[in-house]
């Protein structure tokens, strides 16, 4: 059985102040700190049974602790992204714990590189979330509703922070819900898409980093230059979904590693 790899998970988490690696993976939730080391939880001692359970279920939830990588890798074993399963060995999907931040964090990588999305989330939390010991709670949305727009751009992050305000403020008085999961990919993705700064990569990728649906964002850049780079040969959007859909149950996991193989054959190449 493949064990996961905890450097290689966190290594492809957005840092925005709410957690930490240090050998162990440390969590700041709404009830406090969680830690996990690969086999064990660790949890304050004022933790009650379920609240304990509840940080062993998100924990779960965040790292991909359920995925099946034995089963992954034997899908892709024949195929030309049979490569990826050496590379990124132990490697699952990221989640977010939360379904509010899985939007903010999705809609502040709108048209900018990852990098510079990474600085401005973390900059958000710093901003305006609770702190609790070293880490911070990533701000609920009634903490982003109270700020004015003037406040929310000190994070840097430009006309994408009016979006966040608008969306915010629906979620707010109830007019954009997030709690999607009984929804279809495609329903998730027509709710989503009727909303002003949710075009159909944001409400893909929100619906794969939020509630772990097996979709992926076919126009991203990263993806389509990750497959372009496999196949030696220009890719489409059209491209991705042909190239992708076959892999059934395992197209979102299968696209996750694609991306993070762009990642980093494009840090490999500004090195030289």
């Amino acid at each position: 059985m493949v064990e996961i790899d905890l450097q290689k998970i966190t290594y492809e988490m957005i840092p925005n102040g709410t957690w930490r690696y240090d050998e162990i993976f440390w969590q700041a939730l709404d009830y406090g700190i969680v830690g996990f080391d690969g086999e064990n939880f660790y949890f304050p001692e004022t933790f009650s049974r379920k609240e304990k359970k509840m940080a062993r279920d998100k924990i779960r939830f965040i790292l991909g602790l359920d995925t099946d990588l034995d089963a992954f890798y034997s899908q892709i074993r024949d195929s030309k992204f049979a490569f990826l399963a050496e590379e990124f060995w132990g490697l699952t999907v990221p989640a977010s714990p939360y379904k509010y931040q899985a939007l903010v964090e999705v809609i502040a990588q709108q048209q900018v590189s990852f990098e510079f999305a990474k600085r401005t989330i973390a900059e958000l939390v710093k901003l305006t979330g609770k702190r609790r010991g070293d880490l911070y709670i990533f701000p609920k949305p009634r903490d982003i509703a109270r700020l004015s727009i003037e406040e929310l751009k000190k994070a840097k992050l430009g006309y994408r922070a009016e979006y966040i305000m608008h969306l915010t403020k629906m979620i707010v008085r109830g007019e954009l819900k997030l709690d999607l999961d009984e929804m279809s990919e495609e329903e998730g993705t027509r709710y989503l898409t009727k909303f002003r700064g949710i075009g159909k990569w944001t409400a893909e990728l929100f619906l794969a980093y939020g509630l772990r649906k097996n979709i992926y964002p076919a126009g991203d850049l990263g993806l389509r230059r990750g497959i372009a780079k496999i196949f030696n040969r220009r890719v489409k959007e059209k491209d991705v979904r042909e190239i992708l859909e076959p892999y059934g149950k395992w197209k979102s996991l299968l696209a996750f590693y694609i991306t993070c193989y762009d990642r980093k054959t494009e840090i490999e190449k500004k090195r030289r």
